[in-house]
């Protein structure tokens, strides 16, 4: 744990350090949005790709809700883990997490549940969810392998060793594109094909982050003397909060594809806001780790940050701009992911409402990143619900007064609540007295 604020001694940071850190995470972070790129142009391809889209965007929205307890175990491993028995405690919790999704997968795949929350809560016709749900068979082990994955991440990124994040992801896009072109040559006949290439890539990812975190795990103390997490109950106590706070904004995912299968075309707005949506994170993406930047030299040097931070916080949104309203972005639709015709049109139509989603989102990463350095993380919790009731508002008000709008609807809706989820934490940051925290 670093001094509290208030205590803490300032000294100049230069902008090599700071790239220098941030270079290995940014890389990573648009590496891991590269996959979902391959797997959409790899559907597109298929006779019918705006069903089979739909059908794994919409099991995808699910997966997004049974991952998060994993994918939470990244910053409770990093934060937590210091020794060997620390390892132990937080591995314990993580077995724990394992077996939760694992159970609550095989639930929603093999059993009634499954077609009642795909049909009663995502919209999906009767004509489409048993597609649904072969992808979402196969999606559930995804949550166990991007567990492991971010379990042993936690460890590598603690001890300063980020290159493996970005080794794993190459290596895992080389194995994800190789499936994709075998999938290419001999037909894509289902939906279920993009599950299997992603549990394929998660799968080697895993790999890689295990083989690596093993080894950091040996070579640490069996216990620090200055280190009090040694049970479970410790690291619940770190987690829980985490779990509680992400649980809001997940849903917001999952509110959007049921809304865009009730619009006038439901297969073409949901395929159609999938492609942009995973044309705006691989753009964003790079910068989603501006929080760290904050988190870790915002104390040291402040005016660094700031300069960092303002030197490229607009880059997102003047790329995202060229590619929806230049030639650029239907080029890029045709040529790198293989949409074509009416989808090609509708997902330009959609990228354009995800303009403003582009320009708030690094700076809402660097006002979390002010939110943890102050120690009010319960703020977290606020920005999420606002986020929420916000975009749910706006799906609803757009449904109702332009349903021909499609999937814009859908970019709309999430740029408003990212606005609103700024605006949220802009106020609170400047009306809520800071709070004298050991919070890292």
């Amino acid at each position: 744990m670093s001094q509290p604020l208030s205590q803490t001694k300032q000294q100049p940071v230069s902008m090599m350090k700071l790239w220098s850190f941030f270079l290995p995470l940014g890389i990573s972070a648009s590496l891991v949005t590269i996959s979902h790129v391959i797997i959409n142009g790899t559907l597109s391809r298929s006779a019918d790709p705006e069903r089979i889209i739909s059908s794994y965007a919409v099991a995808m929205s699910l997966l997004a809700i049974t991952e998060r307890p994993a994918v939470l175990l990244r910053q409770t491993c990093s934060a937590l883990v210091r020794d060997k028995r620390s390892f132990q405690a937080t591995l314990t919790v993580a077995q724990l997490v394992f077996t939760s999704i694992l159970a609550m997968g095989l639930i929603i795949s093999y059993t009634p549940l499954g077609t009642l929350v795909f049909k009663g809560i995502f919209g999906v016709g009767e004509d489409s969810v048993r597609d649904v749900i072969r992808v979402y068979q196969v999606l559930m082990f995804v949550s166990i392998f991007s567990g492991i994955r971010c379990f042993y991440q936690g460890v590598i990124i603690y001890n300063l060793r980020t290159k493996w994040l970005t080794i794993g992801m190459v290596i895992r896009l080389a194995g994800m594109y190789a499936m994709s072109l075998y999938f290419i040559n001999t037909g894509v006949h289902s939906a279920v094909v993009g599950a299997v290439i992603f549990l394929f890539g998660m799968m080697i990812e895993a790999a890689v982050s295990f083989a690596e975190g093993r080894l950091l795990v040996r070579q640490m103390p069996d216990k620090l003397e200055s280190h009090d997490i040694e049970r479970k109950r410790h690291v619940f106590s770190f987690y829980r909060p985490l779990l509680f706070s992400s649980f809001i904004s997940v849903w917001i995912g999952p509110a959007i594809n049921a809304v865009l299968g009730k619009t006038w075309d439901a297969h073409l707005s949901i395929s159609s806001f999938a492609i942009a949506a995973s044309l705006i994170m691989l753009l964003s993406s790079f910068f989603s780790y501006f929080h760290q930047i904050v988190l870790n030299f915002y104390r040291i040097d402040p005016s660094a940050v700031r300069k960092f931070t303002l030197m490229l916080g607009f880059v997102p949104a003047i790329l995202m701009g060229i590619i929806a309203f230049t030639p650029v972005g239907a080029l890029l639709l045709e040529h790198v992911i293989g949409v074509h015709g009416r989808l090609q049109e509708e997902s330009m139509r959609v990228l354009r409402g995800f303009v403003l989603f582009a320009l708030v989102m690094p700076w809402l990463d660097v006002m979390n990143g002010l939110v943890l350095v102050r120690g009010q993380t319960k703020l977290i919790i606020g920005s999420q619900l606002s986020n929420l009731s916000i975009t749910l508002t706006t799906l609803i008000l757009c449904l109702w007064t332009a349903p021909e709008w499609n999937g814009s609807i859908g970019a709309w809706a999430q740029s408003a609540g990212m606005a609103a989820e700024l605006l949220f934490v802009m106020l609170a940051l400047r009306f809520i007295k800071p709070a004298d925290t050991n919070i890292r």
